[in-house]
Protein backbone atom coordinates (compact mmCIF):
# COMPACT_ATOMS: atom_id res chain seq x y z
CA UNK A 1 0.00 0.00 0.00
CA UNK A 2 1.01 3.60 -0.53
CA UNK A 3 1.84 5.63 2.53
CA UNK A 4 1.43 9.37 3.06
CA UNK A 5 4.32 11.29 4.58
CA UNK A 6 2.19 11.53 7.73
CA UNK A 7 1.80 7.76 7.99
CA UNK A 8 3.97 7.23 11.06
CA UNK A 9 1.94 9.77 13.02
CA UNK A 10 -1.14 7.55 12.67
CA UNK A 11 0.69 4.62 14.23
CA UNK A 12 2.01 6.78 17.05
CA UNK A 13 -1.56 7.96 17.68
CA UNK A 14 -2.74 4.33 17.56
CA UNK A 15 -5.00 4.78 14.56
CA UNK A 16 -6.89 1.77 13.22
CA UNK A 17 -5.40 1.45 9.75
CA UNK A 18 -7.16 0.22 6.60
CA UNK A 19 -6.51 -0.07 2.89
CA UNK A 20 -8.31 2.87 1.26
CA UNK A 21 -7.91 3.07 -2.53
CA UNK A 22 -4.47 1.51 -2.11
CA UNK A 23 -3.43 3.84 0.72
CA UNK A 24 -2.61 2.91 4.31
CA UNK A 25 -4.89 5.32 6.18
CA UNK A 26 -6.66 5.51 9.56
CA UNK A 27 -10.36 4.72 9.60
CA UNK A 28 -10.51 5.89 13.23
CA UNK A 29 -8.44 6.58 16.33
CA UNK A 30 -10.73 6.54 19.38
CA UNK A 31 -13.99 5.87 17.54
CA UNK A 32 -16.04 7.21 14.62
CA UNK A 33 -18.83 8.65 16.76
CA UNK A 34 -16.47 10.38 19.18
CA UNK A 35 -14.42 11.88 16.34
CA UNK A 36 -17.55 12.95 14.45
CA UNK A 37 -18.99 14.77 17.46
CA UNK A 38 -15.64 16.39 18.21
CA UNK A 39 -15.62 17.93 14.72
CA UNK A 40 -19.17 19.24 15.17
CA UNK A 41 -18.42 20.75 18.60
CA UNK A 42 -14.72 21.68 18.45
CA UNK A 43 -12.68 20.23 15.61
CA UNK A 44 -10.86 17.39 13.93
CA UNK A 45 -7.54 16.92 12.12
CA UNK A 46 -7.50 14.71 9.02
CA UNK A 47 -4.68 13.37 6.86
CA UNK A 48 -6.03 13.72 3.31
CA UNK A 49 -2.68 13.54 1.55
CA UNK A 50 -4.01 10.77 -0.69
CA UNK A 51 -6.02 13.33 -2.66
CA UNK A 52 -4.72 14.22 -6.14
CA UNK A 53 -3.20 17.54 -7.21
CA UNK A 54 -3.09 18.20 -10.96
CA UNK A 55 -1.78 21.52 -12.27
CA UNK A 56 -2.63 23.05 -15.65
CA UNK A 57 -0.06 25.64 -16.76
CA UNK A 58 0.21 27.64 -19.96
CA UNK A 59 -1.26 30.47 -22.04
CA UNK A 60 -4.47 28.50 -22.67
CA UNK A 61 -4.86 27.07 -19.17
CA UNK A 62 -8.24 28.76 -18.70
CA UNK A 63 -9.53 27.52 -22.05
CA UNK A 64 -8.44 23.98 -21.17
CA UNK A 65 -10.13 24.11 -17.76
CA UNK A 66 -13.30 25.51 -19.33
CA UNK A 67 -13.39 22.59 -21.78
CA UNK A 68 -13.12 19.85 -19.15
CA UNK A 69 -14.95 21.56 -16.28
CA UNK A 70 -18.73 21.97 -16.02
CA UNK A 71 -18.54 25.14 -13.93
CA UNK A 72 -17.36 28.51 -15.20
CA UNK A 73 -13.71 29.04 -14.22
CA UNK A 74 -13.71 32.41 -16.02
CA UNK A 75 -15.58 33.78 -13.00
CA UNK A 76 -12.69 32.96 -10.69
CA UNK A 77 -10.28 35.58 -9.49
CA UNK A 78 -6.81 34.49 -8.39
CA UNK A 79 -7.10 33.01 -4.91
CA UNK A 80 -10.63 31.67 -5.43
CA UNK A 81 -11.93 28.10 -5.70
CA UNK A 82 -15.00 26.45 -7.19
CA UNK A 83 -16.57 23.02 -6.99
CA UNK A 84 -17.03 21.45 -10.41
CA UNK A 85 -17.51 18.28 -12.40
CA UNK A 86 -15.07 16.49 -14.67
CA UNK A 87 -17.63 14.95 -16.99
CA UNK A 88 -18.07 12.30 -19.64
CA UNK A 89 -19.73 13.06 -22.98
CA UNK A 90 -22.97 11.67 -21.52
CA UNK A 91 -23.00 14.26 -18.73
CA UNK A 92 -22.00 11.78 -16.02
CA UNK A 93 -19.00 12.04 -13.72
CA UNK A 94 -15.43 11.09 -14.43
CA UNK A 95 -14.93 12.73 -11.03
CA UNK A 96 -15.84 15.80 -9.01
CA UNK A 97 -13.11 18.28 -8.21
CA UNK A 98 -12.05 21.61 -6.74
CA UNK A 99 -10.71 24.14 -9.24
CA UNK A 100 -8.22 26.65 -7.79
CA UNK A 101 -7.13 29.69 -9.80
CA UNK A 102 -3.48 30.33 -8.98
CA UNK A 103 -2.99 32.87 -11.79
CA UNK A 104 -4.24 33.63 -15.30
CA UNK A 105 -1.99 30.88 -16.63
CA UNK A 106 -2.12 28.32 -13.81
CA UNK A 107 -4.92 26.28 -12.24
CA UNK A 108 -4.87 23.52 -9.64
CA UNK A 109 -7.41 20.71 -9.81
CA UNK A 110 -7.85 18.65 -6.63
CA UNK A 111 -9.36 15.26 -7.42
CA UNK A 112 -10.23 12.04 -5.59
CA UNK A 113 -7.47 9.57 -4.79
CA UNK A 114 -9.24 6.52 -6.24
CA UNK A 115 -9.68 8.33 -9.56
CA UNK A 116 -6.27 9.98 -9.87
CA UNK A 117 -4.78 7.88 -12.68
CA UNK A 118 -8.07 7.87 -14.60
CA UNK A 119 -8.51 11.63 -14.14
CA UNK A 120 -4.93 12.37 -15.15
CA UNK A 121 -5.27 10.35 -18.37
CA UNK A 122 -8.67 11.92 -19.15
CA UNK A 123 -7.44 15.47 -18.62
CA UNK A 124 -4.35 14.90 -20.80
CA UNK A 125 -6.43 13.40 -23.59
CA UNK A 126 -9.10 16.10 -23.56
CA UNK A 127 -6.71 19.07 -23.36
CA UNK A 128 -4.26 17.85 -26.01
CA UNK A 129 -5.36 20.59 -28.42
CA UNK A 130 -4.64 23.45 -26.01
CA UNK A 131 -1.41 25.28 -25.28
CA UNK A 132 -1.20 23.94 -21.77
CA UNK A 133 1.04 21.61 -19.78
CA UNK A 134 -0.40 19.04 -17.37
CA UNK A 135 1.60 18.34 -14.22
CA UNK A 136 0.42 15.63 -11.84
CA UNK A 137 2.23 16.60 -8.63
CA UNK A 138 0.17 14.46 -6.26
CA UNK A 139 3.17 12.50 -5.01
CA UNK A 140 4.94 15.71 -3.98
CA UNK A 141 2.18 17.10 -1.77
CA UNK A 142 0.87 16.41 1.71
CA UNK A 143 -2.57 17.68 2.70
CA UNK A 144 -4.05 18.17 6.16
CA UNK A 145 -7.67 19.19 6.78
CA UNK A 146 -8.50 20.99 10.02
CA UNK A 147 -12.27 21.17 10.42
CA UNK A 148 -14.67 22.45 13.06
CA UNK A 149 -15.71 25.56 14.99
CA UNK A 150 -12.26 25.97 16.57
CA UNK A 151 -10.22 25.11 13.46
CA UNK A 152 -9.08 28.70 12.94
CA UNK A 153 -8.04 28.99 16.57
CA UNK A 154 -5.84 25.90 16.27
CA UNK A 155 -4.29 26.72 12.91
CA UNK A 156 -3.45 30.27 14.02
CA UNK A 157 -0.74 28.80 16.28
CA UNK A 158 1.06 27.34 13.26
CA UNK A 159 0.96 30.12 10.65
CA UNK A 160 1.28 33.88 10.37
CA UNK A 161 -1.37 33.97 7.64
CA UNK A 162 -4.39 36.17 8.40
CA UNK A 163 -6.83 33.28 8.56
CA UNK A 164 -9.79 35.50 9.41
CA UNK A 165 -9.35 37.22 6.02
CA UNK A 166 -9.61 33.98 4.02
CA UNK A 167 -13.17 33.74 2.74
CA UNK A 168 -15.03 30.48 2.14
CA UNK A 169 -13.75 28.81 -1.04
CA UNK A 170 -10.68 31.04 -1.13
CA UNK A 171 -6.99 30.39 -0.47
CA UNK A 172 -3.70 32.14 0.24
CA UNK A 173 -0.06 31.23 -0.13
CA UNK A 174 1.73 31.38 3.20
CA UNK A 175 3.85 29.22 5.50
CA UNK A 176 3.10 26.54 8.07
CA UNK A 177 5.92 26.43 10.63
CA UNK A 178 8.31 27.87 8.04
CA UNK A 179 7.30 25.61 5.14
CA UNK A 180 5.54 27.08 2.10
CA UNK A 181 1.87 26.12 1.97
CA UNK A 182 -1.40 26.78 0.20
CA UNK A 183 -4.09 27.36 2.83
CA UNK A 184 -7.69 27.10 1.65
CA UNK A 185 -10.95 27.64 3.51
CA UNK A 186 -12.63 24.46 2.26
CA UNK A 187 -13.57 21.07 3.63
CA UNK A 188 -15.75 17.99 3.41
CA UNK A 189 -17.49 17.99 6.78
CA UNK A 190 -20.14 20.71 6.73
CA UNK A 191 -18.09 22.76 9.21
CA UNK A 192 -15.86 25.77 8.87
CA UNK A 193 -12.24 24.81 8.41
CA UNK A 194 -9.10 24.75 6.35
CA UNK A 195 -7.17 22.45 4.05
CA UNK A 196 -3.43 22.98 3.82
CA UNK A 197 -1.21 21.72 0.99
CA UNK A 198 2.55 21.61 1.36
CA UNK A 199 5.71 19.87 0.15
CA UNK A 200 8.02 18.44 2.79
CA UNK A 201 9.83 15.34 3.95
CA UNK A 202 8.27 12.70 6.19
CA UNK A 203 9.84 14.10 9.36
CA UNK A 204 8.20 17.51 8.95
CA UNK A 205 4.82 16.17 7.83
CA UNK A 206 4.66 13.68 10.69
CA UNK A 207 5.82 16.25 13.23
CA UNK A 208 3.28 18.81 12.02
CA UNK A 209 0.37 16.39 12.34
CA UNK A 210 1.49 15.31 15.83
CA UNK A 211 1.99 18.93 16.92
CA UNK A 212 -1.48 19.84 15.66
CA UNK A 213 -2.90 16.91 17.60
CA UNK A 214 -1.08 17.88 20.81
CA UNK A 215 -2.08 21.54 20.56
CA UNK A 216 -5.62 20.52 19.67
CA UNK A 217 -6.09 18.58 22.91
CA UNK A 218 -6.66 21.73 24.96
CA UNK A 219 -9.25 22.92 22.40
CA UNK A 220 -11.17 19.66 22.19
CA UNK A 221 -9.81 19.06 18.68
CA UNK A 222 -8.87 15.45 17.90
CA UNK A 223 -7.25 13.44 15.10
CA UNK A 224 -10.05 12.01 12.95
CA UNK A 225 -10.14 9.18 10.45
CA UNK A 226 -11.91 8.18 7.27
CA UNK A 227 -14.94 6.88 9.16
CA UNK A 228 -15.82 10.25 10.67
CA UNK A 229 -14.97 12.00 7.41
CA UNK A 230 -17.64 9.86 5.71
CA UNK A 231 -20.37 10.31 8.34
CA UNK A 232 -19.68 14.05 8.53
CA UNK A 233 -19.94 14.57 4.78
CA UNK A 234 -23.14 12.50 4.64
CA UNK A 235 -24.80 14.54 7.42
CA UNK A 236 -23.87 17.62 5.37
CA UNK A 237 -25.32 15.95 2.22
CA UNK A 238 -22.03 16.13 0.31
CA UNK A 239 -21.89 13.62 -2.54
CA UNK A 240 -19.23 10.91 -2.61
CA UNK A 241 -17.83 9.72 -5.92
CA UNK A 242 -18.42 6.00 -6.39
CA UNK A 243 -21.50 6.10 -4.16
CA UNK A 244 -23.77 9.07 -4.87
CA UNK A 245 -22.19 10.27 -8.11
CA UNK A 246 -20.51 8.17 -10.79
CA UNK A 247 -20.27 7.55 -14.52
CA UNK A 248 -23.84 6.18 -14.65
CA UNK A 249 -25.70 9.18 -13.21
CA UNK A 250 -25.75 12.66 -14.71
CA UNK A 251 -25.11 15.95 -12.96
CA UNK A 252 -28.81 16.85 -13.26
CA UNK A 253 -29.88 13.53 -11.75
CA UNK A 254 -27.45 14.11 -8.87
CA UNK A 255 -29.13 17.43 -8.08
CA UNK A 256 -25.96 19.35 -8.87
CA UNK A 257 -27.31 21.48 -11.69
CA UNK A 258 -25.79 24.55 -10.03
CA UNK A 259 -22.32 23.47 -11.22
CA UNK A 260 -23.50 23.48 -14.84
CA UNK A 261 -22.85 26.77 -16.62
CA UNK A 262 -24.36 26.24 -20.06
CA UNK A 263 -23.99 29.90 -21.08
CA UNK A 264 -20.20 29.82 -20.85
CA UNK A 265 -20.06 27.83 -24.10
CA UNK A 266 -19.01 24.33 -24.97
CA UNK A 267 -17.73 21.85 -22.38
CA UNK A 268 -17.61 18.07 -22.30
CA UNK A 269 -21.10 16.67 -21.62
CA UNK A 270 -22.92 19.94 -22.37
CA UNK A 271 -25.03 18.69 -25.28
CA UNK A 272 -26.22 15.58 -23.45
CA UNK A 273 -27.14 17.59 -20.38
CA UNK A 274 -29.01 20.20 -22.39
CA UNK A 275 -31.08 17.41 -23.96
CA UNK A 276 -31.80 15.88 -20.57
CA UNK A 277 -32.73 19.27 -19.15
CA UNK A 278 -35.28 19.72 -21.93
CA UNK A 279 -36.67 16.17 -21.64
CA UNK A 280 -36.64 16.04 -17.84
CA UNK A 281 -34.94 13.58 -15.52
CA UNK A 282 -36.43 10.19 -14.67
CA UNK A 283 -34.57 9.82 -11.36
CA UNK A 284 -32.99 12.15 -8.85
CA UNK A 285 -30.69 11.91 -5.84
CA UNK A 286 -32.92 12.16 -2.78
CA UNK A 287 -32.33 12.36 0.97
CA UNK A 288 -34.20 10.14 3.39
CA UNK A 289 -34.52 9.04 6.99
CA UNK A 290 -35.37 5.52 8.10
CA UNK A 291 -38.57 5.48 10.17
CA UNK A 292 -38.67 1.74 10.72
CA UNK A 293 -36.06 -0.26 12.61
CA UNK A 294 -32.63 -0.56 11.07
CA UNK A 295 -29.86 1.36 9.34
CA UNK A 296 -29.82 1.65 5.56
CA UNK A 297 -26.33 0.95 4.21
CA UNK A 298 -24.74 1.51 0.80
CA UNK A 299 -26.05 -1.02 -1.71
CA UNK A 300 -29.30 -1.96 0.07
CA UNK A 301 -32.20 -2.29 -2.43
CA UNK A 302 -34.75 0.55 -2.54
CA UNK A 303 -38.42 -0.20 -3.26
CA UNK A 304 -40.76 2.32 -4.84
CA UNK A 305 -44.43 1.29 -4.96
CA UNK A 306 -43.45 -2.25 -4.09
CA UNK A 307 -40.88 -2.71 -6.86
CA UNK A 308 -37.12 -2.41 -6.72
CA UNK A 309 -36.14 0.94 -8.23
CA UNK A 310 -32.56 1.62 -7.11
CA UNK A 311 -30.28 1.14 -4.12
CA UNK A 312 -29.00 3.17 -1.20
CA UNK A 313 -26.03 5.19 -2.41
CA UNK A 314 -24.95 6.32 1.07
CA UNK A 315 -26.43 5.50 4.46
CA UNK A 316 -25.49 5.57 8.14
CA UNK A 317 -26.64 6.24 11.67
CA UNK A 318 -25.87 9.96 11.84
CA UNK A 319 -23.93 10.60 15.08
CA UNK A 320 -24.92 14.25 15.53
CA UNK A 321 -28.51 13.98 14.28
CA UNK A 322 -28.92 10.64 16.06
CA UNK A 323 -31.05 9.03 13.35
CA UNK A 324 -30.57 6.75 10.36
CA UNK A 325 -30.22 8.80 7.17
CA UNK A 326 -29.11 8.25 3.63
CA UNK A 327 -29.33 9.10 -0.05
CA UNK A 328 -30.77 7.21 -3.00
CA UNK A 329 -32.13 7.78 -6.49
CA UNK A 330 -35.91 8.00 -6.71
CA UNK A 331 -38.33 9.05 -9.48
CA UNK A 332 -39.26 12.78 -9.60
CA UNK A 333 -42.74 12.10 -8.22
CA UNK A 334 -41.15 10.74 -5.04
CA UNK A 335 -39.01 13.82 -4.33
CA UNK A 336 -41.49 15.66 -2.10
CA UNK A 337 -40.48 15.66 1.61
CA UNK A 338 -42.62 13.21 3.56
CA UNK A 339 -43.00 10.77 0.66
CA UNK A 340 -42.68 7.21 1.89
CA UNK A 341 -40.89 4.27 0.29
CA UNK A 342 -39.15 1.14 1.52
CA UNK A 343 -35.63 -0.21 1.85
CA UNK A 344 -34.68 -3.86 2.14
CA UNK A 345 -32.60 -4.15 5.29
CA UNK A 346 -31.44 -7.76 5.78
CA UNK A 347 -34.23 -8.87 3.41
CA UNK A 348 -36.86 -7.06 5.46
CA UNK A 349 -38.83 -4.15 3.95
CA UNK A 350 -38.37 -1.14 6.24
CA UNK A 351 -40.19 2.18 5.88
CA UNK A 352 -38.29 5.35 5.02
CA UNK A 353 -39.38 8.85 4.09
CA UNK A 354 -37.95 11.61 1.97
CA UNK A 355 -36.47 14.58 3.84
CA UNK A 356 -34.93 17.78 2.58
CA UNK A 357 -31.17 18.03 2.18
CA UNK A 358 -28.80 19.07 3.63
CA UNK A 359 -29.58 16.94 6.66
CA UNK A 360 -27.26 19.12 8.73
CA UNK A 361 -26.25 22.74 8.22
CA UNK A 362 -24.03 24.62 10.64
CA UNK A 363 -25.05 27.94 12.07
CA UNK A 364 -23.21 30.71 10.23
Amino acid sequence: MKKTRINQAHYQLKGKMVDFAGWDLPVQYTGVKEEHLAVRHSGGIFDVSHMGEIFLRGPEALEAVQHISSNNAARLESGRIQYSGLLTETGCFVDDMLVHKLSDSEYLLVVNAANLDKDDAWIREKTAGFRVEIHNESDAYSQIAIQGPRAQELLSHFTKASLEDIKYYSFVFSEIQGVAALISRTGYTGEDGFEIYFKSDEDFATSLFLNLARKGESLGIVPAGLGARDTLRLEASMALYGNDIDDNHTVLEAGLGWILKFKKGDFIGRDALLRQKEEGIKRGLTGFEVIGRGIARHGYPVLWRGKEFSEVTSGTMAPFLNKAIGMTYLPPEASEPGTRFQILIHNRAVDARVIKMPFYQRES
